[in-house]
C-alpha cells in the first residue's frame, strides 16, 4: 500500500544508491552473527533511502519483536560514544499497525505523513510513541523481509526521509524500489545467519542437556553484554570502525560458546546439587581447556577467539583464576610454580575477549535464578562486581560496564528466560 509523494531522489542518485546496495551485499555476507547482521541491515537500509530513523523487527510466532532501533537526531543529543536506548516491545501481526499490516500482507507500506493517515485505512499510527520520545515521526516506509519461498523473517521500518537540505520529506517511488531490492538481498544474508545461529544453538543445546545453567537465553545475554562492553572499549581505544565491526562479530559468537567444554564433564559433577569437593572442582575446571580443544585446528579468526574465550574466561585479573598457563591439548602447565602447578594468567596476560566474557558471564549468573539458587538483587550484583574490580576483573572493563549499564539492562530485556 502506498501513499507517497514523488520523493527527493534524482535518477543519478538512485543509480549511485543501487551501486551501494551491490557493494553492501558482499559486506553483509561477511557478518556471521544474526543480531549484529540485523543491526547492520537497519543501518544500511536507512542510508540507502536517507532515513533519519528506523527499526527492524524479527518475526516470532504471530508477533513482531523489535531488535534494533536507530535515530540520528536523538543520537546527536547523546554524549560521544553513548548508545541510544530504546524500548523493547512486540507488535501483533495484524492490520492495526503499519508494521503489523506489512507483515500480515507481505506488502510494502509507504505513508507520507503518519498523522494524516486516511480514516478508511486498515492501520493507524500510535502518536503516544512520539510524545514519549520527544521525536516527531512524519514519513514512514515499511518493507517485509521475505525469503524467495515467501517466508516472512521480519520487517524493516524507516522513518523521516531527508532531502538535500536536511528537511523531512516523503519517501518516493525510487526509495520504494531501492529498499525493496535491498530487503531482498539482505534476506539472503539473514537466512545464512539463521543457519549459523541454529548450528551454534544446537551446540549450546548439547551443553544445556548436560548443564541446565547453559540456556539459550543465558548465552545470548552473555554474548550481548560482551559486545556492548567491547564497543565502549573500542571507542575508548580509538579502534577503527572496520576493525571494530570484524572483532565484535567474532566476539559475539565466541562468547556464546564460552562454556561449550562442559559437554565433556560428567553429569555427576555438572548436576551435583551440593558444593563440589576439591577433586570435583578440579574436574569442573577442565571444561575450559576441553572447550579450547574444540577449536584446536583454527580455520578463521573466530576459531582463535573462541579458543581464547573458552580457555580464559575463568582467569582472574590478579592471577588466582584457572586453568592458568597450560597447553589445552595436554593440560600440562607451560608456566608452573615450585610444586608444578600451572601459574594463573593475570592482568593483560588474559586475552581481552576472555576478560570481557568473564564479566558478562558472572553478571548474568548472579542476576539469574537457577534450580540451586535465587537471583541476586541488582544492587547486590553491582556491589559484587565493584568489589571484584582489580581482583577478579579488569578494572578498566568494570568501569566501562558501569558506564554502559543502561545498555546492559536493555540486552537483558531482549533475552528473558523462558518459563
Amino acid at each position: 500500500m502506498t501513499a507517497s509523494g514523488s520523493g527527493p531522489m534524482e535518477h543519478g542518485e538512485a543509480r549511485t544508491n543501487l551501486e551501494a546496495i551491490i557493494r553492501i551485499d558482499s559486506e553483509l555476507n561477511l557478518i556471521q552473527d544474526l543480531d549484529l547482521l540485523l543491526e547492520r541491515i537497519l543501518l544500511e537500509a536507512r542510508r540507502v533511502v536517507r532515513a533519519d530513523a528506523g527499526s527492524i523487527y524479527e518475526k516470532e510466532k504471530d508477533r513482531l519483536v523489535i531488535k534494533y532501533a536507530q535515530n540520528d537526531t536523538k543520537q546527536k543529543e547523546l554524549p560521544p560514544g553513548q548508545k541510544l536506548i530504546y524500548s523493547v516491545f512486540t507488535v501483533p501481526i495484524n492490520e492495526k499497525t503499519i508494521s503489523g499490516y506489512c507483515a500480515l500482507t507481505g506488502s510494502l507500506v509507504n505513508v507520507q505523513d503518519v498523522y494524516t493517515i486516511p480514516t478508511d485505512a486498515p492501520y493507524s499510527y500510535n502518536t503516544s510513541f512520539d510524545r514519549i520520545s520527544g521525536y516527531r515521526t512524519t514519513s514512514n516506509l515499511t518493507v517485509p523481509l521475505k525469503t524467495a519461498e515467501g517466508k516472512l523473517l521480519g520487517v524493516i521500518q524507516v522513518i523521516n526521509a531527508r532531502d538535500d537540505e536536511g528537511k523531512t520529506a516523503p519517501f518516493g517511488k525510487e526509495d520504494e524500489l531501492l529498499i525493496t531490492h535491498f530487503a531482498a538481498n539482505a534476506t539472503v544474508a539473514l537466512q545464512r545467519a539463521y543457519m549459523t545461529r541454529a548450528m551454534i544453538l544446537r551446540m549450546i543445546k548439547m551443553s544445556e542437556l548436560r548443564d541446565p545453567k547453559e540456556t539459550g537465553a543465558h548465552v545470548n545475554r552473555v554474548a550481548g553484554y560482551a559486545v556492548e562492553i567491547f564497543d565502549r572499549w573500542a571507542y575508548r581505544n580509538n579502534i577503527p570502525d572496520s576493525e571494530r565491526e570484524k572483532r565484535r562479530d567474532t566476539l559475539k559468537i565466541a562468547a556464546m560458546l564460552h562454556d561449550v567444554g562442559k559437554v565433556a564433564i560428567s553429569d555427576l559433577i555438572l548436576k551435583k546439587p551440593a558444593k563440589f569437593t576439591p577433586e570435583e572442582y578440579a574436574i569442573m575446571q577442565a571444561h575450559t581447556y576441553f572447550g579450547a580443544r574444540l577449536f584446536d585446528d583454527p580455520q578463521s579468526s573466530l576459531d582463535l577467539i573462541a579458543s581464547d574465550v573458552a580457555l580464559t574466561h575463568h582467569e582472574n585479573w590478579n592471577g588466582t583464576g584457572y586453568p592458568g598457563w597450560i597447553d589445552p591439548m595436554t593440560a600440562i602447565p607451560t608456566k608452573a610454580d615450585e610444586q608444578g602447578k600451572a601459574l594463573g594468567r593475570k592482568a593483560e596476560e588474559i586475552p581481552l575477549a576472555g576478560r570481557i566474557v568473564a564479566i558478562a558471564d558472572v553478571f548474568d549468573a548472579l542476576s539469574s535464578k537457577r534450580v540451586y539458587k535465587q537471583a541476586w538483587s541488582e544492587q547486590d550484583v553491582l556491589d559484587e562486581l565493584r568489589k571484584a574490580s582489580g581482583i577478579k576483573f579488569d578494572p578498566e572493563l568494570i568501569e566501562i560496564f558501569f558506564e554502559i549499564l543502561p545498555n546492559i539492562k536493555q540486552v537483558r530485556s531482549l533475552y528473558p528466560e523462558q518459563e
